[in-house]
């Protein structure tokens, strides 16, 4: 079997040879000045979710590279300090509190987990310090508890749900059961995925829910009552490792050869990975298939990527990628570092990514980058999406007044 190096050469073969430019854009601007760099805070679970925060990791320093050896950002270098999380709010702040008095950072980026992400966005909020969540996902980051200084990257929780309702209202099924991990993450996905597949499906209903903590999943005793149950599809919400016991018991049990599964992010490199080689065949999934985007932007993101750390980009490696590009063309924008010009300037920024043109909504500061729709499928003995398509956040996103209603006045000053 080839090694995981020589396969991907591999995907990639020909691409150098095509004459395809890989990391650095050209820009005729002067080498970045080592002196007076432009300071970024990154906090995130680097101890305790290294699966995630490492590509994570590697994607914002790819664009560091990229960007400092093409000049910096008006002249000046950029220069990021990272810090550790450990998977705790309480400790998300300390670290944001470190950054801010004593680093002197700019601006602050980072999170994976929603619980973070919020307290973050409560302290940039107190401190009047911009703050750029890359990957959690709770929609009350942008909406109930959004505030003038955060902005989000990924696609939302209510953003992603809405993909999924768009195929699941074509599925004849009519019984539904829902599994989500118990907290603010999960509850919201159950919950819009609830309305929004009713608004679509009057005839659903939904027979059963299942809350485990997350990563403390009892993946037989949660089988068993979804079974009971007799539900004709299954909407699933849980992740990494508790994803892949979900996927091992049910599949010993015999449950997904009966029901069809719409799961959030389960076509995702991180969470494929997870299923440790247990095979997952017609599930309705949002991911990240890298292996068979084809656009310009993308194979150079790609090529870039392999070529430096030598393994495939998964979802994180470009959350953090973007995470750092929208900074310098925020920075870039408002020519200053200081944190209300640099709202204003993130406020409708129209962006190059390698998933095209993204923006972020003044409204509500949510960047409309989009997600890719599909199913997973047997090939070669791996589990990999196929028949998918990208689905460009824009379409997904809640109208104004729907915003208005749920985000505070004074967030949208």
């Amino acid at each position: 079997m080839k090694s995981t190096l020589t396969w991907i050469c591999a995907v990639f073969a020909g691409l150098a040879c095509g004459g395809a430019t890989l990391a650095t854009p050209a820009t005729g601007e002067p080498a970045a000045r080592p002196g007076n760099p432009i300071r970024i805070g990154d906090i995130n679970s680097y101890s305790n979710a290294p699966q995630i925060t490492e590509p994570y990791r590697n994607g914002w320093q790819l664009a560091l590279d990229e960007i400092n050896a093409a000049g910096g950002v008006n002249g000046r270098r950029l220069e990021v300090i990272a810090r550790d999380d450990a998977g705790k709010p309480d400790q998300a702040i300390r670290q944001a509190r470190d950054l801010v008095a004593t680093e002197k950072v700019d601006v602050l980026t980072g999170s994976f987990m929603s619980n973070i992400g919020l307290a973050l966005a409560g302290f940039a909020l107190h401190n009047k310090k911009l703050f750029v969540a890359a990957e959690p996902l709770s929609d009350v980051i942008t909406w109930d508890r959004g505030n003038r200084y955060t902005f989000r990257i990924r696609p939302s929780t209510y953003m992603q749900t809405a993909m999924l309702v768009e195929e699941a209202a074509r599925l004849p099924a009519r019984r539904w059961a829902v599994i989500a991990p118990n907290y603010e993450y999960g509850q919201s996905a159950a919950l819009n995925f609830k309305l929004l597949l009713k608004a679509k499906r009057p005839d659903v209903e939904f027979v059963a829910d299942q809350w485990p903590t997350l990563g403390k999943l009892d993946a037989a005793a949660t089988v068993e009552a979804l079974a009971k149950r007799r539900p004709e599809a299954i909407f699933n919400v849980c992740f990494g490792a508790d994803l892949g016991k979900l996927v091992q018991e049910g599949n010993a049990r015999g449950l997904f050869a009966k029901v069809t599964v719409v799961s959030l992010l389960s076509g995702e490199p991180e969470n494929l990975s997870a299923l440790n080689n247990q095979p997952v065949t017609g599930w309705i999934v949002t991911g990240y298939p890298w292996d068979q985007i084809n656009t310009p932007e993308h194979r150079r993101f790609v090529a870039a990527y392999v070529s430096k750390y030598h393994t495939p980009p998964s979802m994180a490696s470009l959350v953090g990628y973007i995470t750092l590009t929208a900074v310098a063309q925020a920075i870039k924008k408002a020519r200053s570092t200081d944190p209300e010009r640099l709202v204003l300037a993130m406020r409708g920024l129209t962006f190059g990514s390698p998933l095209g043109p993204v923006t972020f909504r003044a409204i509500d500061h949510q960047l409309t980058m989009g997600a890719y729709v599909g199913t997973l499928e047997q090939v070669g003995g791996k589990t990999v999406m196929r028949n998918w398509h990208y689905a460009d956040g824009r379409r997904y996103l809640p109208d104004d007044a729907a915003v208005r209603a749920r985000r505070p006045a004074a967030a949208m000053k």
